[in-house]
Order: C-alpha cells, then structure tokens, then sequence
C-alpha cells in the first residue's frame, strides 16, 4: 500500500529545527567544534540564530549553556554517526516540517533558511553548493517522510537516506562566505575568523 504524498508545504508551516552537535570533530582534534568561536560567537550559536522563528529548538549533543532554550538529546552511543543522530533528534520534533543543519555552520543565516523552506514544495529541499554538490546538513524535510524513510533504513549515510526522497536543489549566490561553509579543519575555522571580521569582502 503506497504511503500518502505529503501535503504542498503552506507559507509560513510551523517547522522545527534539528541541530547536530555531537560529532567526534576528529580533524579539529576532538575539540568542541560547535563551541568554537567565530566573529565572537560559538558556531552553534550562529546556526540557532539562522532558526530562530522555529517552534524548537533540539540540539543533539552535549548540553549547550549557551542555548538554555534548546531541548538536548544523545543519539546511542554518542558519536554514532550522522543517521542515529538524525533519530534521536527526529523524537523530539512535533512540527510538520523540520530543519536539518550541521552545528558549524558561521555563516548561514535565516534568509537561506527561509529559502529552503519556500523551495521545500512535498519533498523536502536541500542546498547545493557551488558545485551543485548536495549539503545533506542544510534542508528542509517534511516530518512524516523523514520518520517513514528512517523506519525502513539500516544504512549509515544521509545521502542514502535523504536522496530518494526527491528533494529541491536549492542553490544561493554566497560569495566568500556561503550558508553551506562548514569549519571541519583548524584552517577552515581561521579562514571563517577571517572572513567574519572583513564585512566588506
């Protein structure tokens, strides 16, 4: 029996955010790489500023001081992965839309959020770098097709799961310091400290 289409997404849907946060950060050395700093605040600080209109906040990772508002689950066991880590924060979601995001990223901002969710249309929709490359920890997902795939997948990665639930593209003109810029390396981060004090390039 075929599942239901997901309803065409309404201007304004009521949507959560799902953040994860907890990631073992091998090429920053283990650091807390959600707590790194840029232009004066933690990474994750600028990825819950970009959703702050969600009706949730759910950080998956350690507590975040910096975030008393967010609700905070662990995926079992911690460090598990990208796809364990998406379930766990899928449990907290009661939206019919959710927001998936990387918690590195300094210079995405509610615009691009706002993008995504206009483009979402039933299917979901995820930016694309420069290079039309899907970044799987940018998108905007309806709720329910997110719980049924996850319900029928034992894989590990999110271009698995994701992919085949036909997403939009979304592509944005960023300049130096597109939504999708990510600080996995030491010079990654420096690069992006950089680039947060030089508005002007």
């Amino acid at each position: 029996m075929s599942r239901p289409a997901p309803p065409e997404r309404p201007a304004g849907a009521r949507y959560d955010a799902v953040v994860l946060a907890g990631g073992r950060a091998r090429r920053l050395g283990g650091a807390d790489k959600p707590g790194a700093r840029v232009g004066g605040r933690p990474l994750i600080g600028w990825v819950a500023e970009a959703v702050a209109d969600a009706a949730r906040l759910v950080v998956v990772g350690p507590p975040r001081p910096e975030l008393p508002h967010a609700v905070v689950v662990r995926e079992d066991p911690p460090g598990a992965g990208p796809v364990p880590a998406l379930r766990a924060g899928l449990a907290e979601v009661t939206a019919p839309w959710t927001v998936l995001l990387a918690a590195d990223l300094p210079f995405l901002r509610p615009a691009h959020v706002a993008a995504l969710r206009d483009a979402a249309g039933r299917t979901g929709a995820v930016l694309v770098d420069q290079d039309g490359r899907e970044q799987w920890l940018s998108g905007c997902w309806p709720t329910g097709a997110l719980r049924a795939a996850l319900d029928g997948y034992a894989g590990a990665s999110l271009r698995g799961l994701l992919g085949p639930l036909g997403p939009a593209a979304v592509s944005l003109a960023a300049g130096e310091r597109p939504p999708w810029y990510d600080c996995d390396t030491p010079d990654a981060l420096l690069r992006a400290e950089r680039l947060s004090r030089d508005p002007g390039r």
